[in-house]
């Protein structure tokens, strides 16, 4: 032994915080602490069977893995056990002091105090070890790590700090002791346990033991045996046939895999054969996780051959943009000690993958496009859980990108409403004749694209426009340039073209028009020279006097905007100033002399503004704005 002394230390903030929301019994049904902690045991067995392929000597002569709950009336504590991997005093100190992920702090500042919604929260992060404060008042871990001499005990009270110390233990793995607080004595009883354990935990692989008990006739009460008995079905339950599962079981087995406390939004369970032989139950969550926006996070599926656990959240086996699957995946084909190396390279895994894929897309097709009033809301939340993400397909996944875009949604100026409602197809079936693009703006926000100048001519002629206010908008837009032969036209780049949408008699008064403004519009490009990279009349704006647009072929002002809030370089280059002929502050500017280039840069400025950019020099454009103001009152 290593000979350390006691030690007590504290918990990271961020646990702290979560242990006073677990001691004020956020959870409305506080049976889930059970199920929790054998999940946690469940993995610990997982992840020695996996090591010990290469190491057998971890087994200790006892590959009997199993999970043993115990209870004692009189200390008033419930036990945990299992002979998995363990862990080490390290591992200790930093599994169940700390909550080691990405975004920590971020999550912690959502919460709301609001306990239900704070409830929920905690079920995204997922932390399943802290649950056993729900009923405890002080939680003991002894713990060795298969391969190790050296045991420990932690010890904590749900405060501020934890204990740890060296101990004597011979059989590896963890023993985790439930000391319960006053109240929770309906946990003390073998019926109860039993009860929860075959509710949450009946689809868990290893058998979970518990001692039998029978009748005694000369006490008349049930006495507690020596001997233990297997109260699950312990067999793993994506193998079972479909017609054996219930609904509240296949629940529960999302909620062991995803560490989530909600059901999910929809499942599938298939056994494939044919070139490759695999099973594979997936879900589909109904609420987002805390760091779905990490795309470093590794996936959420767990690899088994035949049956027996591989890995962790092996990302190979689904595409980076339905990172927010849950599930299993049991091939019979790879080999046991297959590594994340083999899997790069396996033609099983390419296989598995796009077959996993087009099963998800077809879970999400199902609900897209359903008749059913309940399907059609299932995929409005999904949509606003993991619509953003879903976008990324359309330049990750190029096999399935037409499917992909049969799915996203979108609002629009169909609807005063910001939800995401509008599909392609929805749009190409309001179409106005002759129609042949589909137009978008982007914008930074709802308001600022509903309220964009460069609506003002499809309002006018009523031509829906795509509203697309999320930040993946533009990166999407770089792989999606139309949809079923329909070219997707932002109506803030370019020269405007309505094609057919326009007469004849309107394209005559507008190349008059122009004609008539040369003049003007050679002063203005005079005036703003290093600021525009041109002027030009428009016929887009109804109301408002000028709007700036992006070159066909440049990125658009969002873009660019983006790429500069994110601290990235984006190419060099200027906005067109568009200058609208009917607007009176336009017509005004044409027999304007001593103030034309003051007036010039005003109405680029408010153009810029009324975009959402940002000027380079504010105060000039509010002297001149003042100036300008001064001299319409006479002063």
């Amino acid at each position: 032994m290593a000979g350390h002394e006691k030690q007590t230390l504290g918990f990271q903030a961020e646990v702290t915080q979560l242990l006073q929301l677990m001691i004020h019994s956020l959870y409305s049904n506080k049976e889930i602490f059970l199920r929790e902690l054998i999940s946690n045991a469940s993995d610990a067995a997982d992840k020695l069977r996996f090591e010990a392929m290469n190491n057998a000597s971890l087994f200790e002569n006892d590959s009997d893995l199993r999970i043993k709950v115990t209870f004692n009336k009189e200390a008033r504590t419930i036990t945990i056990s299992d002979n998995g991997i363990g862990m080490s005093r390290d591992d200790a100190i930093t599994h169940l002091g700390t909550i080691a992920k990405s975004g920590t702090k971020e999550f912690f500042g959502k919460l709301s105090g609001d306990q239900q919604k704070d409830a929920a929260m905690i079920g995204q992060f997922g932390v399943g070890f802290y649950s056993g404060f729900i009923v405890a008042d002080k939680i003991t871990v002894e713990t060795r790590r298969a391969g190790s001499t050296e045991a420990v005990r932690w010890e904590s009270a749900g405060a501020g700090d934890f204990s740890i110390e060296d101990i004597e233990k011979t059989s590896r793995g963890t023993d985790i002791t439930l000391h319960l607080r006053e109240g929770e004595e309906e946990f003390l009883s073998s019926w109860k346990l039993k009860s929860v354990i075959r509710t949450y935990s009946d689809h868990i692989s290893l058998p979970i033991l518990m001692q039998k008990e029978e009748w005694d006739e000369e006490k008349k009460e049930q006495v507690i045996k020596d001997e233990f008995e297997t109260v699950n079905q312990a067999s793993a339950l994506w193998a079972r046939s479909k017609s054996e599962i219930t609904q509240e079981q296949y629940d529960e087995f999302y909620k062991h895999v995803s560490h989530d406390f909600q059901a999910p939004l929809t499942y599938t369970h298939n056994r494939v054969e044919g070139r490759s032989e695999y099973t594979q139950l997936l879900y589909i969550p109904a609420r987002a996780p805390f760091d779905l926006w990490d795309r470093n996070k590794r996936g959420g599926i767990k690899l088994y051959v035949k049956r027996v656990f591989i890995m962790d959240d092996a990302e190979q086996l689904m595409p980076v943009y339905l990172r927010f699957v849950k599930g299993v995946i049991d091939s019979a084909d790879l080999p046991l000690n297959v590594s994340r190396e083999i899997l790069q390279e396996s033609r099983d895994i390419k296989f598995i993958r796009e077959g996993s894929t087009k099963r998800v897309l077809g879970m999400l097709e199902e609900l897209a496009n359903a008749d059913e009033q309940e399907k059609k809301d299932q995929y409005q939340t999904f949509w606003n859980e993991f619509g953003q993400v879903l976008k990324e397909g359309t330049g990750e996944d190029a096999g399935n990108k037409d499917r992909v875009a049969k799915l996203l949604r979108f609002s629009s100026t169909h609807n005063d409403s910001e939800a995401q409602t509008v599909s392609f197809a929805d749009y190409l079936a309001r179409a106005k004749e002759g129609q042949d693009k589909i137009y978008y703006v982007t914008a930074e926000s709802f308001a600022a694209a509903k309220n964009s100048p460069h609506l003002e001519i499809f309002r006018k002629k009523g031509v829906e426009v795509l509203l697309l206010t999320d930040r993946v908008d533009e990166w999407m837009l770089s792989f999606l340039a139309d949809f079923e032969g329909k070219e997707l036209t932002s109506v803030a780049k370019g020269s405007l073209d309505l094609g057919s949408l326009e007469d004849e008699a309107e394209k005559k008064q507008h190349e008059q028009t122009q004609t008539d403004y040369v003049d003007l519009v050679g002063k203005m490009k005079t005036a703003l020279e290093g600021k525009a990279k041109d002027v030009r009349v428009t016929f887009r704006l109804t109301d408002s006097p000028a709007c700036l647009v992006a070159d066909e072929n440049e990125l658009s002002g969002n873009l660019a905007r983006m790429l500069k809030a994110a601290g990235q370089a984006a190419p060099d280059s200027k906005p067109i100033l568009e200058i609208n002929p009917d607007h009176p502050l336009v017509q005004r500017l044409k027999y304007e002399t001593a103030k034309f280039d003051d007036w010039a840069h005003i109405l680029f400025d408010q153009a810029m503004l009324a975009e959402g950019g940002n000027l380079n020099d504010p105060s000039a454009y509010v002297k001149r704005l003042n100036e300008m103001l001064l001299g319409m009152a006479g002063k």
